[in-house]
């Protein structure tokens, strides 16, 4: 039985080569995610397709943002596909409208805090509060919990920071921005190992151009799971 910890970012540009690669990944993976850069190339699709006929768990990542009736129609819609994980901005007003559309449904709202590929820098650009972005990530992930959210999307050097929370407690932490040993960092800045972000209180990390990029992706795939089977599983 493969790992569910490990999801498989199918960050590829439509759904046939997304099929193509989930069929290459075989049992050896359970979890993908399927991005907003798919969207247009049949993602939706595509993550049926893996729930319905191949039995995956399916993360849809879509980082919602609008105001409430919109969210929550959003997610109403979404959420008759029968998918596990949708991401939606972790502002309290989204977080609540989106629990609110996936009412009465298995589907998990996870919040955004900060995405991992931004820095102190990008921060400043966007006009976002001063503060160091460990501490802007805890804040946003406190208020995100606080108001519904199932769990939260953070880089793998906040995890331990929101594990600790109290409002963590019994809730989902997802973690991108996990590179394993080796590989190239590409556009993200705020990186760890499938272990430490396991260690470190993450539920679930997400892999993708270190997999789907590699020459053998099933083999690329295997190592991660192999560092994570090293861990004692909590």
């Amino acid at each position: 039985m493969s790992d569910d910890r490990l999801i498989v970012a199918l960050d590829v540009p439509n759904a046939l080569q997304g099929l193509a690669m989930a069929e290459r990944l075989g049992d050896t993976v359970s979890f993908y995610k399927i991005g907003l850069g798919m969207l247009t190339g049949g993602g939706l699709a595509l993550a049926n397709e893996l729930k319905q006929d191949h039995g995956k768990r399916i993360f849809l990542d879509m980082k919602l943002f609008d105001i409430g009736n919109t969210v929550e129609n959003a997610v109403r819609g979404l959420a008759q596909f029968d998918l596990d994980f949708l991401t939606v901005h972790g502002d309290p007003h989204v977080v609540r409208a989106a629990k609110e559309g996936a009412s009465g449904k298995d589907l998990k709202i996870l919040a955004v805090t900060i995405l991992t590929s931004l820095n102190r820098d990008d921060l400043d650009a966007s006009l976002l509060k001063p503060g160091d972005v460990q501490d802007l990530v805890v804040e946003r992930a406190a208020k995100a919990l606080k108001a519904g959210a199932d769990g939260v999307i953070a880089s793998p050097q906040e995890a331990a920071l929101i594990r600790a929370l109290p409002q963590a407690e019994g809730r989902l932490i997802v973690t991108p921005g996990v590179r394993p040993t080796g590989a190239a960092l590409g556009d993200q800045k705020r990186v760890a190992t499938p272990a430490s972000a396991i260690g470190d209180g993450a539920d679930h990390i997400v892999v993708g151009r270190p997999i789907y990029q590699a020459d053998d992706p099933r083999a690329a795939a295997q190592a991660v799971l192999n560092e994570l089977n090293s861990l004692t599983r909590h």
